[in-house]
């Protein structure tokens, strides 16, 4: 068997490393969820489809598949 070096990378111990935080899609676009909400309850869904696309849009650029 040979014998072989190992070293350990120098490792920056000024910075915790943490997980990246997901975010929840309950949580995500609050602004346009309760916009969207509202027009429903009050108008009814076919009268809201822009606020309903917008809040699809936003949720998109959070990275979800809507």
């Amino acid at each position: 068997m040979s014998s072989a070096s190992f070293t350990t990378p120098a490792t920056d111990t000024t910075t915790p490393i943490l997980p990246e935080k997901k975010l929840k899609p309950c949580c995500a676009c609050p602004e346009t969820k309760k916009a969207r909400d509202t027009c429903i309850i009050e108008n009814g869904e076919m009268e809201c489809q822009s606020l309903i696309e917008a809040h699809k849009q936003c949720m998109r650029q959070h990275g979800f598949n809507v």
